[in-house]
């Protein structure tokens, strides 16, 4: 796949993941605008290396905020109600005090 191919790809997916990470959050919705301009500042960027880079930091941000990012809502004036997405709630494990003996 050519860059322009990944560029555009990274860039789509970045759209996607901050529609899901900041759903009914107009505030933080607003991450459109920076991901616009961060995009459009390297446009014209001609180095292959510098590019690669660049693609490399956009999906590392991708996965940071798909993989950490939780929504929490004010409900007063000091609490806040956690809303996790399905894809960050993880199979509980139930912790072990006691460690298995290897044979």
């Amino acid at each position: 796949m050519g860059q322009a191919a990944k560029v555009l790809q990274l860039f789509k997916r970045l759209h996607r993941t901050r529609q899901q990470v900041f759903k009914n959050d107009t505030r933080a919705l607003e991450a459109r605008v920076k991901i616009n301009e961060e995009f459009k500042s390297n446009k014209n960027e001609a180095s292959s290396k510098k590019i690669e880079e660049l693609i490399k930091i956009g999906s590392d941000v991708e996965l940071l905020l798909r993989t950490s990012v939780v929504q929490g809502i004010h409900t007063d004036h000091n609490t806040l109600k956690l809303v996790p997405r399905k894809d960050l709630l993880l199979e509980n494990v139930p912790y072990c005090d006691t460690p298995t003996q290897k044979p």
